[in-house]
């Protein structure tokens, strides 16, 4: 029993980086208004020639698409009067590819999420509060430390990062767009994506702060009468 106390313990610690990093990209996939800043800040109506409302459109299909059964998106807006289909075959197929990625970060959220929770039940039902409060500590300054190495990657060096997050994600090509001509990088151009990894480092390194901050808080707090095993 001890072996496997010890054992859970460091699948507790190492399980809090994904399940926090993986929480912010979802909630980033799936936030409209993460969308609109991007396309505020990088004149993307200007880019695409399409208005507020259609680019709004664009986003709101995006976020249904990644969370449906649909193999491949089919979006139409309108652009000067007139509508049509937004994204080509190449596109498509690659946001179906992109797709495969959310869905394996909403499973490791999934899987992490009950890990700790089961984790976390299991060791309140025993009362065992300080192993409870290491484990918060631990799993919170491992995330600080990835999420750090993470910031400082892409501050040195973000379209190298990129790239091999590319290349290690995908088994094709068909992410190498054109900007002149696929909608998909006139929405989304590198600048977004640089500002999207910041916002889930952050984010990711919030959340470890709030977890961490409230297993210190208990390692500091006088345990209470019987409260460790």
């Amino acid at each position: 029993m001890k072996i496997l106390g010890t054992i859970t313990k460091y699948l507790f610690i190492l399980c809090l980086p994904l399940l926090l990093l993986s929480a912010s990209i979802a909630g980033a996939a799936n936030s409209r208004a993460l969308y609109q800043y991007g396309f505020e800040k990088y004149n993307v109506s200007q880019t695409t020639g399409l208005d507020k409302a259609e680019l709004g459109k664009a986003a709101a299909g995006l976020i249904h698409y990644f969370n449906s059964d649909e193999e491949y998106i089919d979006l139409t807006v309108i652009k000067d009067g007139k509508s049509f289909v937004l994204f080509n075959e190449k596109e498509a197929a690659h946001l179906r590819d992109v797709k495969g990625l959310f869905r394996l970060d909403y499973w490791v959220l999934l899987g992490t999420l009950i890990f700790a929770l089961v984790y976390t039940g299991v060791s309140v039902w025993r009362k065992d509060w300080k192993k409870l409060s290491w484990g918060l500590v631990g799993g919170s300054g491992l995330t600080l430390a990835l999420m750090v190495a993470l910031g400082l990657g892409a501050l040195l060096n973000f379209n190298q990062l990129f790239l091999q997050f590319h290349l290690l994600s995908f088994t094709n090509e068909l992410w190498q767009l054109d900007p002149t001509r696929d909608y998909l990088i006139m929405l989304f151009p590198s600048g977004f994506w640089y500002d999207t990894t910041l916002f889930c480092a952050l984010a990711t390194a919030a959340g470890a702060v709030i977890l961490g901050g409230v297993g210190f808080l208990s390692i500091l707090l006088p345990p209470a009468a019987g409260a460790d095993r």
